[in-house]
């Protein structure tokens, strides 16, 4: 391993690779370091954090600080784990031009590109070049006092939740978009998602899935007691904010189940779209909708053929209905033949509730 400052490791023409590992598990850290020798042969320099880097041992990587400058002139930011890692490196490559690309080695991973079966598929693209970069909407999340100055702020890749800091409490909330009162009730909580985020902690509140290219912001509550209390749809230009009344009971804000600012009394959260967008490098052709089937084994199939078939089941568990030529035409092909493996495993293990304290704003907490 080579120690590099900040003052050394900018890349000079070279293509860099950041690795973001799960080192909790040893098949994991097995992949990385396989990954790294197949990178380092094909003329890529393989960058570790500092706090990962002994764990990993990859000899000849350059290892960098875990902060803002960790992805500066990187061109990939390869995340070995679930969808928890996934969103701590999106924070390492926030303020660079570093493409994410994560490999799934939790349960769903509706963040990362692809499976552990397809990684050798996936480091000839990152080798060739051949992948595609999608921009999607982040959101950032300003934190005002009662008299309307900012004390805080952070971002999120996925959502952020205004909730209760007590949970004994109902907090009393007043929501507004564009500055004009729109409701108020008391609940638990009011997640304000991204597209991204919709499969993910706004997914298990009741909110809608909505496909990642669409441009939009959603309003989720969370147990409200009230008799309209709807998930929304907003523009992605639109200012969302939460309100919390001066005599009721304190909140705190958190930005992807990582971040968490305190919410001062009489307060508010006000939440719009980020300028920066976050990149995510694509290898596979599947679309979102493969990915929706693939992830929560979906039937798609007809219901007579699936009677008759097997009453009161649609696939064999643990199958992946792509993988049996359920769907034929373009989706069969692009993701059995692009994706094989990748997507055959990803819905193998137990899908379970999408959410967890700390890494509910990926979808799962599935880096344990």
């Amino acid at each position: 391993m080579t120690e590099v400052s900040p003052a050394v490791w900018a890349p000079s023409g070279g293509r860099h690779v950041l690795l973001a590992v799960h080192t909790g598990r040893e098949d994991i850290v097995e992949l990385a370091r396989s990954s790294a020798a197949r990178l380092a042969r094909g003329g890529i320099t393989v960058r570790l954090l500092e706090d990962e880097a002994v764990a990993l041992g990859i000899e000849g990587a350059q290892v960098v600080p875990a902060d803002a400058e960790a992805a500066r002139g990187a061109e990939i930011v390869m995340v070995f784990g679930g969808d928890g890692t996934f969103l701590r490196a999106a924070e390492l490559a926030r303020y660079s031009n570093a493409a994410l690309m994560g490999v799934n080695l939790g349960r769903v991973g509706f963040l990362a590109e692809t499976e552990p079966e397809a990684v050798e598929e996936t480091l000839t693209a990152i080798e060739r070049c051949e992948y595609s970069v999608e921009k999607r909407l982040a959101i950032e999340v300003d934190v005002l006092d009662a008299t309307g100055a900012v004390v805080g702020g952070t971002w999120a890749l996925n959502e952020a939740s205004v909730e209760k800091a007590e949970r004994s409490r109902v907090l009393d909330v007043v929501v507004a978009i564009d500055g004009r009162p729109l409701t108020s009730f008391g609940c638990d909580g009011i997640l304000c998602a991204t597209p991204t985020g919709s499969t993910a902690y706004a997914f298990s509140a009741g909110g809608p899935v909505v496909w990642p290219d669409v441009e939009a912001m959603l309003v989720v509550p969370s147990n409200a007691h009230a008799l309209f209390a709807r998930p929304l749809v907003t523009s992605p230009d639109s200012v969302l904010t939460v309100a919390i009344p001066a005599d009721g009971n304190l909140a705190r804000v958190s930005a992807d189940g990582r971040r968490a600012l305190e919410v001062p009394a009489g307060g508010r959260v006000d939440i719009r779209r980020a300028a920066r967008p976050v990149r995510i490098a694509r290898v596979h052709a599947a679309t979102f909708g493969d990915r929706l089937v693939a992830k929560f084994g979906l039937p798609v199939r007809g219901f007579r053929e699936a009677r008759r078939h097997d009453p009161g089941r649609e696939i064999d568990a643990g199958r992946n209905v792509l993988a049996r030529g359920y769907v034929h035409g373009g989706v069969h092909g692009g993701v059995h033949g692009g994706v094989h493996g990748g997507v055959h495993g990803g819905v193998h293990g137990d899908v379970r509730r999408e959410g967890g304290e700390e890494g509910r704003g990926g979808g799962t907490d599935d880096d344990a």
